[in-house]
């Protein structure tokens, strides 16, 4: 009913629904807590018991995010040649970048989702208002009849268009929020943990 506009639309709707599905599967999937691996390591470190950390964070690569990053952190633990917090920090920092970045993929696909939608909606909008004034121009008299069916074509894609945009930028945005509360998190943990490391082994 929505004329020949509504096929892109129905491509844009199964792409933001599936982006979405798989964002959410792949955030749960992988764990984003950082304070209980911040306590376990911690209880590690008073100890300086480094290789039993260094396992315990190797356990946990697959599906936390932070023990990556936290191994990143211990990799560059040498208690006989010292410990360098800038190296630290600069590996804290690769590290979080990669696992930030797969964290945000298919984010850019959510934003061009909900920009072009709406403006293929009002290309529909557009169409349809053509074959509405098309018909009238054709017609011998003019009643509502003539002109509903372009009407309802222009109505109809410009609602879907909207629908699909706010979905696609709604998810967009309850990613984005878990990504920086991560990030975040995350930056505050290292840095605690990196004072821990400095303090019980001298540079």
């Amino acid at each position: 009913m929505g004329g020949i506009i509504m096929w892109p639309l129905l491509l844009f709707s199964i792409a933001a629904i599936a982006i979405s599905l798989e964002r959410i599967v792949y955030l749960v999937y992988h764990n984003l807590r950082t304070d209980d691996l911040l306590t376990k390591v911690s209880e590690f470190l008073e100890k300086k018991d480094y290789s039993g950390a260094d396992n315990y964070l190797s356990s946990l690569t697959k599906r936390r995010m932070a023990a990556r990053i936290f191994l990143a952190v211990l990799n560059r633990v040498d208690p006989e040649k010292g410990f360098s917090e800038q190296r630290a920090e600069r590996a804290a920092e690769t590290e979080a970048l990669n696992c930030i970045n797969s964290l945000e993929n298919g984010f850019t696909y959510l934003v061009a989702i909900g920009s072009i939608a709406p403006l293929t909606g009002f290309l529909g909008t557009v169409t349809g208002m053509i074959g509405a004034f098309r018909s009238i121009a054709e017609a011998t008299e003019v009643n509502a009849q003539i002109v509903a069916s372009g009407i309802y074509e222009a109505l109809i894609t410009t609602v879907f268009g909207l629908i699909i945009a706010i979905i696609a930028m709604f998810f967009h945005s309850i990613f984005s929020h878990v990504v920086d509360r991560f990030a975040s998190r995350i930056e505050g943990s290292c840095s605690l943990l990196i004072a821990q490391i400095s303090d019980q082994i001298e540079p």
